[in-house]
């Protein structure tokens, strides 16, 4: 889930959906865009989609390789067509490549409306989903309403304002005007729905431990 106020530049690159074809646990299925700058936001994006190469992963200039089966094509294209039937509008992609194999276009949508599928599900596919917000305590509200709760976004130029939504985001991690927050070296774990406990930094290693109470009277008991 992404709550996305700030300058389009920061917020076109496509590394927190498209990594790994958009398959990845921490990937940006929420895209909440300010009103303000909502149409520079969709242009810049869909530029930056639009131009993604679709094909085998290890050849030139490739930035999307496929979904992991048939399966997963049929869902995505299912749950886009889902989508424009209620009125979002699919700016780029939106169907399976016409590439053999498992491949689906970079895809797109704007102005999903919030009882899409695209709004309620893990995406786990190179399917963007951008919904407007006029202020920050709505995009926080609709952004939380949610059962899950692994990983969020917040791209804005003020600083104070990155951290007020991130101590109000109901998630595990946040990355903070960067796409890919998740580090070895750092707790990884979300809330709600999307898990107990942590792994990795000391607090995973915390998941290992076995703690001993022990309690001792320094007086005499009767």
């Amino acid at each position: 889930m992404d709550s996305s106020m700030g300058r389009p530049a920061l917020c076109a690159h496509p590394a927190a959906k498209m990594r790994n074809g958009g398959q990845s646990c921490i990937a940006a299925n929420r895209i909440f865009v300010q009103d303000g700058i909502a149409d520079a936001f969709v242009e810049a994006l869909t530029e930056r989609l639009a131009a993604i190469k679709v094909g085998h992963g290890l050849a030139p200039g490739v930035g999307l390789g496929p979904v992991i089966d048939h399966i997963a094509v049929a869902r995505l294209t299912g749950l886009v067509e889902h989508a424009t039937r209620r009125g979002a509008h699919l700016l780029t992609g939106g169907s399976a490549s016409s590439h053999l194999g498992t491949f689906f276009e970079s895809t797109l949508l704007d102005n999903v409306p919030a009882d899409a599928d695209l709004t309620r599900t893990e995406i786990f596919g190179p399917v963007a989903a951008i919904q407007g917000f006029s202020h920050q305590d709505e995009a926080v509200t609709r952004a939380n309403d949610t059962e899950h709760g692994l990983a969020g976004y917040v791209l804005t130029e003020n600083l104070d304002r990155a951290f007020n939504v991130a101590d109000q985001l109901a998630t595990g991690l946040v990355g903070i005007i960067q796409g890919v927050p998740s580090n070895a070296a750092a707790p990884f774990g979300g809330v709600k729905q999307s898990g107990l406990g942590r792994e990795g930094g000391s607090e995973g290693l915390e998941e290992y431990e076995e703690i001993r109470y022990y309690n001792l009277s320094l007086r005499p008991t009767s």
